[in-house]
């Protein structure tokens, strides 16, 4: 019976529900979790949650801008131990990216040791690297946290407590913007001059109607630390209306004179966006251009960045048209590139996308809100220093008389309740006079615990007018405070006095210039049209070479290279696939070199595949416009098709219809080919004329050459001439491949012995 009792109490228990349901809910409680608690930021101190982690653990760790650097794994370690249990590598990634002035308009960490540098080399171990928070990071974010003016929460496991916000005294979302990615989301907020958006700020705080476009009079537009050129000023308030849009960067470039007469292109700024390794991409891609031929003017590439700056040289010849090559990186390189916005937060615990003007609302009114609970604080602190302030200036007046109850008290309560109630029972007073004056005290508690525990120093004659002056100065302090919290004009004062010391100490001069640039345009220069040589060795590397280069050099190129065509160096070359596809790819992609030199993958300058596909053909594409192919697969389809088809615009495109498990073995232009020998992997041969071959689409299958034996497939195809001595190898003889009988299309064919 209790077994059946307790089976009874589980049936009871089980919740039947949707799957469906379950999983949506999960789902969106994962993604919220993320979006919250791990990729966006707040609007109000403009970090994410590891960033604010770290930051406050360095605060309690001491680790301040005035004290020794700490090791950086120490101040990890102690991040996830206590409040951020992701793992090290995000919480160090945050530490580094916070300490690196080519990515935050206004570093928060001072980092000591390599912390990666502008050209995507990453930071040492943490092990190795030291950090304290910067100046900056403990004037402007921490420094009212010992005030009570924003919440702490409990951390993951309760044990500790954590602040769910910075009291950020600046809006650090635009001065250094942010990255990331959440779940169906994505922010990308560029970053400010901090000067500029304090004085936008200061305009929205004097009047809260202010439009967007008023206040990009203080706040331009962003300034990335990396400098650079804004070109399309005019779309900038649209961007900042609507919080999203894209902005085009340029990088600075000066032309100076070179050795020998030469012109060097000097690029000193670079976009944001290719910061890390993107650097390196761009040497590539404009190396690509000198080896293209396409740009002959180059003669040297250097990267001559060091901790001074960035200095990228580029050397032209004499009479090369420098502005027009700049135009040509621009069009061609990430030299100008687009950084796109999306400046998205977390407002009121939802993520919000937000313009220019909404974020420093939010921010102004979280300002108010950190003011309203830091004065209330203070306000209260003093009045309670008043209190006992005025207590201990009324004792100093009648300190005979407290001397007097304290020698005649059996305890410190006694003499506390005389202060207190004026109770005087018990006391052993001088006179009675003393005894009416005690009863007529009534000092306050705190006051009277002041009294108690006041120290004779205090009684000297200096010591009492400190007292009194300082009872003024607190009094002040209060009319001060009162009006602060009374008055919001008072208030507004008092957080524009702090944004000014702010703006003074660590503003900087702005670096990106913003303007209105015309849209590079490039005078392309057509390269002569003459007659090259494709060729490819068997390791799939290919290059072209010029066409008397391989007149000369004919036997060894033979020997050496698997596929050589004859193409225009303006033209394309078609890869044709044993999978039957056909892959075009230009002539001018490849390098134009000498017989020796290695050349590129043919995979680099085509979707050709070398791990997924076999070359069968490499043809020129405008030698196809003037012959028929012959297409031959491994199941013995044959058919002709118009070489005008292949003629296409893409890439890749399918080349013929292919029956199951069968594959292209051969395509071959039809010049004056009479006959058409067939081999199977089984030792069968047929022959018969090439006309017998139908003409055509090559979408078609193609109709069946030879009847083969069950698991046989066509292994060799021989094209030959009326009159032609061409020969094969049967066994360990050799025979002409004319001699084979003829026959017609469609035989089994028969086997050589």
């Amino acid at each position: 019976m209790a077994r059946k009792a307790e089976t009874q109490v589980i049936e009871e228990d089980i919740i039947k529900t949707e799957y469906s349901e379950i999983m949506q809910k999960s789902f969106i409680d994962y993604a919220m979790s993320v979006i919250v608690a791990r990729a966006l930021p707040d609007v109000r101190d403009g970090l994410k949650p590891v960033q604010r982690r770290t930051l406050y653990d360095m605060h309690e760790l001491g680790v301040r801008y005035d004290k020794p650097y700490r090791k950086s794994a120490r101040i990890v370690g102690d991040t996830m131990g206590k409040y951020h249990p992701h793992g090290d590598s995000s919480i160090y990634d945050a530490l580094v990216v916070m300490s690196q002035d080519f990515k935050k308009g206004l570093p928060l960490v001072d980092g000591h040791g390599n912390f990666g540098n502008i050209e995507g080399d990453g930071a040492a171990a943490m092990r190795y690297t030291e950090a304290r928070l910067a100046k900056v990071t403990q004037l402007g974010l921490l420094a009212d946290l010992d005030k009570d003016v924003v919440d702490f929460g409990p951390n993951f496991d309760e044990t500790e407590k954590e602040p769910t916000v910075l009291p950020c005294r600046f809006p650090n979302l635009l001065v250094n913007g942010t990255e990331g990615i959440a779940v169906g989301m994505v922010t990308s907020i560029p970053p400010h001059n901090l000067a500029e958006v304090i004085d936008a700020m200061k305009a929205y705080m004097k009047d809260e109607t202010i439009s967007t476009r008023s206040l990009m009079k203080y706040c331009k537009g962003p300034d990335f630390p990396t400098g650079g050129i804004i070109s399309n000023k005019d779309e900038l308030l649209a961007i900042y209306e609507t919080g999203a849009g894209k902005i085009k960067v340029r990088g600075k470039v000066d032309i100076e004179n070179g050795k020998n007469g030469h012109i060097n292109v000097v690029i000193s700024e670079i976009p944001f966006t290719m910061v890390g390794a993107n650097i390196t991409k761009f040497l590539q891609d404009v190396a690509a251009l000198a080896d293209s031929k396409k740009v002959p003017d180059i003669v040297d590439i250097s990267n001559q960045s060091s901790k001074d700056g960035i200095r990228i040289v580029i050397e032209l010849k004499k009479d090369a048209n420098a502005q027009n090559f700049i135009n040509l990186l621009y069009k061609k390189t990430k030299l100008e590139d687009t950084f796109g916005v999306n400046m998205l937060a977390i407002a009121d615990g939802r993520p919000e996308t937000m313009g220019l003007k909404r974020i420093l609302a939010e921010c102004v009114n979280f300002q108010y809100e950190l003011a309203t609970r830091k004065y209330t604080n203070l306000l209260a602190k003093e009045r309670d220093r008043k209190e006992i302030q005025e207590g201990l200036i009324k004792a100093c007046n009648v300190i005979d008389l407290i001397i007097e109850i304290l020698r005649g008290s059996k305890d410190r309560n006694m003499a506390k309740a005389c202060l207190i109630e004026g109770k005087t029972d018990g006391i052993n007073f001088k006179s009675k006079e003393s005894k009416v004056m005690a009863a007529g005290l009534m000092f306050t508690e705190p006051q009277a615990n002041a009294i108690l525990d006041m120290r004779l120093y205090k009684l000297i004659g200096l010591e009492i007018e400190a007292l009194i002056k300082e009872h003024e100065e607190t009094v002040a302090n209060i009319f001060r405070y009162e009006d602060i919290l009374e008055r919001k004009d008072s208030m507004a004062q008092v957080i524009m006095n702090d944004l000014d010391e702010l703006k003074k100490e660590f503003s900087r001069p702005r670096r990106t210039v913003i303007d209105n640039l015309e849209e590079a345009v490039v005078e392309e220069v057509k390269v002569p049209e003459m007659d090259v040589m494709f060729v490819m060795d068997r390791f799939g590397y290919s290059k072209v070479i010029d066409i008397n280069t391989y007149i000369r050099n004919k036997e060894t190129a033979d020997e050496e290279f698997k596929y050589i065509c004859k193409c225009k160096n303006t033209g394309k070359l078609c890869i044709f696939t044993g999978t039957g596809n056909l892959h075009t790819f230009k002539v001018s992609d490849l390098p134009l070199g000498k017989l020796r030199d290695k050349g590129v993958p043919i995979d680099n300058v085509s979707n050709f595949s070398s791990d997924k596909e076999d070359i069968v053909a490499i043809l020129s594409q405008s030698a196809l416009n003037l012959y028929r192919l012959i297409f031959v697969t491994r199941l013995s389809m044959c058919k002709v098709v118009d070489g005008g088809e292949f003629d296409v615009a893409k890439k890749t495109v399918a080349a013929t219809k292919l029956m199951d498990d069968d594959a292209v073995i051969s395509v071959v232009p039809l010049l004056n080919q009479k006959y058409i020998t067939m081999q199977t992997a089984a030792g069968m041969y047929v022959r018969f004329q090439t006309d017998e071959i139908p003409e055509k689409k090559k979408i078609a299958v193609g109709v069946r050459c030879m009847k083969l034996a069950a698991k046989d497939t066509i292994e060799n195809v021989y094209f030959t001439k009326e009159f032609d001595e061409s020969t094969l190898n049967v066994g360990d003889k050799k025979m002409m491949i004319n001699s084979i009988k003829l026959s017609k299309r469609d035989g089994k064919g028969a086997k050589i012995k």
